[in-house]
């Protein structure tokens, strides 16, 4: 008998199971901070094209020191970390959000934002 592999990792909620149809919907409450056009920032930075930069990387927005310190890549998993919690997940963000707990909201929501490119 050979030992069973290891159980392969599981990936993350948006790759798995976003829906970006019903993540545009869900973006709603993230655009009184935040736009989806390239290079216009709001009280929040543009989300254009977020998905795969580095964190504090939008031309023309004032970063927190946090942020700029955080040293985080924009990935589907960083985001669903992040979007859990993001003042625990980057103490001193500006971002005063308390987060999306659902994670079938917080998987569209990042299947949306990849659609942003």
């Amino acid at each position: 008998r050979t030992a069973a592999a290891p159980p392969e990792p599981k990936p993350p909620p948006a790759a798995a199971a976003g829906d970006a149809a019903n993540g545009a919907k869900l973006f709603a409450q993230c655009k009184i901070c935040h736009s989806t056009e390239p290079g216009k920032n709001g009280l929040g930075p543009s989300l254009h094209g977020i998905v795969g930069s580095k964190a504090a990387d939008v031309a023309g927005f004032n970063f927190s020191p946090a942020m700029k310190a955080s040293g985080l890549t924009w990935t589907d998993a960083t985001l669903s970390d992040y979007l859990i919690a993001p003042m625990k997940k980057v103490p001193g963000t500006k971002m005063a959000f308390a987060g999306v707990a659902n994670d079938k909201n917080r998987a569209d929501i990042i299947a949306y934002l990849n659609t942003l490119k």
